[in-house]
């Protein structure tokens, strides 16, 4: 096992939280490639079984939430961590710009569409706290493309407050339905991001991952990491806490991230249905009828 606590990550509003103070990086939980494989495999395992569980048990769903800056490795967190459980009970979502189906609706519209259903793990790359980060950094999105009434974007702080309020009044309308929701903030630094994205520049097979629009946000790099703070502080809840997890070591991530869920997963109440002895006894009479249409 990993030699980190989980809490040393968690936020969950009993302390404020200072993005200048979160560590980027992380001390080595792996020595080395095979070490990291192997303990990767490992909570790889442990969540597809949890996963069953929670698929056959059908009292529990999980929204997890991956936020980030670009290149910050949402994206392949996402893919090692959950490649091995069963795709039944998992869906990815990535919220790109929003279509104008969606500008014509509320802010949580989208979103809300594609909540977990009970027994399944539902994964937001993105997520309505775009609305409190992309939104508050660039308002004309709200003033412009969201189309709001003139008289409720006179005063912004107001709507940032509001807008904090109804995202903290949805995670704990899920809690209370069941549905946990786990919030993940990959931190990675100014430096280890340019030389992201400065690879997929060089590289041509990463040429499809880079957007001039990245380089604009990282004009913007300070009010980001503001609206991040201020977005995690307004948020974070006992019930629905933030994980800030070191991002410039891609491995460490994914181990941290990994035990993250495994952790939280472990914490719900789960067992597979209980066969009753008369069910049991059923069941064994099945065996030999099944052995029996062999003969036929």
């Amino acid at each position: 096992m990993s030699n980190f606590k989980s809490g040393t990550f968690r936020v969950d509003g009993t302390e404020k939280f200072d993005i200048k103070k979160a560590s980027t990086r992380f001390k080595d939980i792996y020595d080395d490639k095979e070490e990291y494989e192997s303990m990767l495999a490992d909570f790889v395992k442990q969540l597809d079984e949890l996963q069953s569980k929670m698929y056959a048990h059908n009292r529990y769903g999980l929204l997890i939430i991956f936020q980030a800056m670009d290149a910050a490795g949402k994206d392949g967190t996402i893919k090692h961590v959950l490649a091995g459980v069963n795709p039944v009970g998992v869906k990815i979502h990535s919220f790109k710009r929003p279509t104008d189906t969606e500008l014509g609706h509320d802010f949580l519209w989208r979103t809300n569409n594609v909540l977990p259903q009970r027994g399944t793990i539902t994964i937001f790359n993105r997520s309505y706290y775009e609305e409190v980060l992309v939104v508050k950094v660039d308002p004309e999105i709200l003033t412009g493309s969201q189309r709001l009434p003139a008289e409720l974007t006179e005063d912004l702080d107001k709507v940032w407050d509001q807008r904090y309020t109804d995202i903290k009044n949805l995670e704990k309308y899920l809690y209370r339905n069941g549905i946990r929701v786990i919030k993940f903030f990959l931190n990675v630094s100014k430096e280890e991001q340019a030389e992201r994205l400065i690879e997929r520049i060089e590289d041509p097979n990463k040429n499809w991952k880079f957007e001039e629009q990245d380089v604009k946000v990282r004009d913007k790099w300070d009010e980001y990491q503001q609206a991040y703070q201020d977005a995690i502080n307004e948020t974070a809840t006992k019930k629905s806490p933030w994980f800030v997890i070191p991002a410039d070591d891609k491995k460490n991530t994914r181990l941290i991230v990994g035990e993250i869920i495994v952790e939280e997963l472990k914490k719900m109440d789960m067992n597979y249905p209980e066969v009753s002895p008369e069910r049991a006894a059923e069941l064994q009479r099945f065996i030999q009828i099944i052995k029996d249409q062999n003969t036929k």
